[in-house]
């Protein structure tokens, strides 16, 4: 099996990263609650401008949601994508 030649975020966990996503994920879950209940957030870090470190995330949502949720962006982001190359299907 190859590998793949983008691997942004496919290493293994940087728990550096642990403490200071829970504090933010704790932080904006309490102002979320502040402004309107029911809000989901999910927070991704990974090292900007690498190929090679490791994609962290933390949400409030169940994970089935969030896949859910990160296809469907995708495809926005897609289709948005081909909208400005002005390839309009």
């Amino acid at each position: 099996m190859s590998e793949p030649t983008h691997t942004i975020g496919d290493r293994p966990l940087d728990p550096r990263n642990a403490a200071i996503m829970k504090g933010l994920a704790g932080g904006i879950d309490m102002a979320l609650k502040q402004h309107q209940a029911g809000l989901g957030f999910i927070l991704m870090v990974f090292p900007l401008g690498e190929h090679g470190g490791r994609a962290n995330y933390i949400s409030n949502a169940n994970r089935d949601d969030v896949i859910l949720l990160l296809r469907e962006q995708l495809a926005r982001f897609e289709k948005q994508k081909e909208a400005r190359n002005g390839n309009h299907d």
